[in-house]
């Protein structure tokens, strides 16, 4: 059976609470949307997590080239 090492001393990293997000969220007044091309439905379960942590409300369809997402409020 392997053995879990413990490890002392070693400082945990920083929270990233505030990082600059991969989508435009805060830039995005509601009925604005973009367009992710060729996007995944695992992809879209991200988005969606991803508005949430930010408090705002996105709708998601699947159009030619790949998913856009709208700010609905």
């Amino acid at each position: 059976m392997n053995e879990i090492k413990i490890e002392k001393g070693i400082p945990a990293p920083k929270a990233n609470r505030g990082a600059r997000t991969l989508y435009p969220w805060r830039e995005m007044e509601v009925g604005d949307s973009f367009l992710i091309p060729f996007a995944t439905d695992g992809k879209r379960r991200g988005i969606y997590s991803c508005a949430s942590r930010l408090g705002i409300k996105i709708a998601t369809r699947t159009v030619e080239g790949g998913v856009r997402i709208w700010r609905i409020e």
